[in-house]
């Protein structure tokens, strides 16, 4: 990035590189008068029947996030007010692959689509959307307890493995939601979109941990429900930003099952309703379950069960030895003693690090061809080689300038003279060799002194392993990012001159004035765009406000009703929006 705007927020300013890279700018000036009516219908419709069914904080949290019901939000006024309970938001391009959506969440920074959906998808869009993003997210981020779950979440998930289904399946997710939210799109290439969705679905295998954990996000984060079984609140941002959803879901056919582990075995397709919800009794308990889901994961787990998802992934990974000194690359094998890791190996660049800080010297451009070493204990020494201190180390002749010998409980042996030791937080992580050699137990050459100096990792046990490098700054690890681009509309003139009928009612709407004035567009709406249904409401909106004009209301009225009447897909929004009209959203959201 040439440039980066951290809005002043301090959250946001923290941000690494490898994050940084799905930033874009959000373009405010690139939001139409019709975008911001499409926010401004969405929003009355929350405010007026969310705080009914929202969980409590929802109605305040707007405020707290900096959030109006007027217009659609701008970065800075967003990262103004999140900033006053340690978070921040930025704007990307559609979805961004799980892992790195996990670790926003972990330095607490919101990640907004830029995006706002069509007019044509106003209740529900399969693909992200500012809406969704933030009048969904934002606001529940002021509960407190909340928001140490979200940020607890994307921690764990940044550990997370993930496999290369993992990716094929988000690029298909992907690719349909921007199908999805295309104008004018071909059926047939939706179909296809849909089959190879499908597809992938079905031939995801065993589910990676990244895809387990993507469950637990979409039934809490996403689609969550809070309270008593009976009568739970809304929390969960799918819902709270759908207003189709927000009130079909609370029909008893869709099943209300309590938030536990088990909602880890329950799959969910993006572009669908779902057939069954999950209500956690206090957002304590959904703590506890990400917690019981941890306990399974390889990063706590480490050892052979590790290293062999490590393997799996096919990704960059980094085991941690129980001295603290971490190896990340891509692992490709391993040896076992007794059913524990007793050597370890990458291919291709690999670096040591130690509490995430690169050892100097140790990165991608020394190790370019992969790490090796031996894991365990030295026979015949009761204490681990990592606990013995320098002055011990002297004492069984493991020193700089000594030749030694280092025969493992494993078998594995490792001769040659020291050139170095590396030390820190009163443990021993690393013994650097020259003329060196190495065995397994059966004889077999592992490395020999012509590859070179040889540098071995010392630690008894394999504690953790996890998705990413160690430090991925000096690592320079490129997160994966997809190729495909949402789509952003090219207006036509006539649509153009749509906007402005859409800004000339926004403008009466503010600054009052000649109402009179609303005829007109009105009379160039029928003319132009009969299609229209929502800049007809809003006139309608401001006639019945302003108790003005009562023949041209009438007239605005039956052609909506008749409108319902005659097109069922619009029949809800338009009575919904009589509602509104009749009983208007008093409460007026000021940042």
């Amino acid at each position: 990035m040439a440039s980066f705007n951290d809005f002043d927020n301090p959250q946001v300013a923290a941000l690494p590189a490898h994050l940084k890279q799905f930033i874009v700018d959000q373009h405010y000036e690139h939001y139409t008068p019709i975008d911001h009516a499409v926010w401004r219908y969405v929003m009355r419709q929350n405010y007026s029947y969310l705080k009914d069914v929202a969980y409590y904080p929802y109605i305040p949290g707007l405020e707290k996030a900096g959030l109006t019901i007027e217009k659609i939000p701008s970065l800075q006024e967003m990262n103004n007010a999140l900033g006053k309970i340690g978070w921040g938001a930025v704007t990307v391009d559609g979805f961004i692959p799980p892992a790195a959506f996990m670790e926003y969440q972990a330095y607490r920074v919101l990640v907004i689509a830029a995006d706002i959906r069509q007019l044509n998808h106003i209740e529900y869009t399969p693909a992200p959307d500012i809406i969704h993003e933030s009048a969904g997210h934002a606001p529940i981020i002021a509960d407190r307890d909340y928001h140490e779950y979200l940020s607890y979440f994307g921690s764990i998930g940044a550990k997370a493995m993930f496999s290369a289904q993992d990716f094929e399946l988000y690029e298909a997710i992907r690719a349909l939601s921007i199908l999805k939210e295309m104008p004018n799109t071909n059926e047939d290439e939706i179909k296809r979109a849909e089959e190879l969705l499908a597809y992938r679905q079905d031939n995801m295998g065993e589910p990676s941990e990244m895809a387990l954990l993507s469950r637990l996000h979409w039934w809490t984060v996403e689609y969550g429900l809070i309270g008593e079984l009976d009568n739970p609140k809304i929390y969960g941002a799918g819902l709270l930003s759908s207003i189709g959803e927000s009130a079909s879901c609370m029909q008893s056919k869709v099943k209300k099952l309590p938030y536990t582990i088990d909602a880890v075995n329950y799959t969910y397709d993006i572009t669908k309703t779902q057939p069954q919800l999950f209500v956690t009794p206090t957002f304590q308990n959904l703590i506890d379950v990400l917690e019981t889901f941890a306990d399974t994961m390889a990063f706590r787990r480490g050892g052979s069960y590790g290293l062999q998802k490590a393997i799996d992934s096919k990704n960059t990974c980094t085991a941690v030895y129980s001295s603290g000194l971490q190896v990340s690359g891509t692992f490709t094998a391993f040896k076992q003693h007794n059913g524990q890791p007793a050597y370890i190996r990458t291919t291709g660049p690999s670096a040591l690090a130690v509490d995430n800080r690169q050892l100097y010297s140790h990165g991608k451009d020394y190790h370019t061809d992969g790490f090796s070493s031996p894991v365990g204990k030295l026979k015949g020494h009761a204490m681990p080689l990592e606990d013995l201190s320098l002055d011990e180390l002297d004492y069984f002749g493991i020193a700089p300038g000594k030749t030694t010998e280092l025969d493992f409980e494993s078998g594995i042996t490792v001769s040659g003279e020291i050139k170095g030791i590396h030390a820190s937080n009163n443990k021993t992580q690393l013994i650097s060799f020259i003329n060196c050699t190495v065995k397994d137990a059966e004889g077999n050459i592992l490395f020999n002194p012509e590859w070179g100096s040889y540098d071995m990792a010392v630690g008894e046990r394999i504690v953790s392993v996890f998705c990413g490098a160690a430090d991925k700054e000096e690592f320079m690890e490129i997160a994966y990012k997809s190729n495909t681009a949402t789509h952003h509309v090219v207006y036509d003139e006539r649509t153009k001159e749509l906007h402005k009928l859409y800004q000339q009612v926004r403008d009466r709407r503010q600054t009052g004035g000649d109402f009179g004035f609303l005829g007109n567009v009105w009379q160039m709406l029928q003319k132009y765009h009969h299609d229209d249904w929502l800049c007809a409401l809003e006139i309608l909106e401001i006639l019945e406000h302003e108790n003005v004009e009562p023949g041209l209301a009438e007239e605005i009225r039956s052609f909506l009703k008749n409108k319902a009447e005659t097109q069922p897909e619009y029949k809800k929004l338009i009575n919904d929006g009589f509602y509104l009209i009749k009983h208007p959203v008093e409460q007026k959201l000021v940042v």
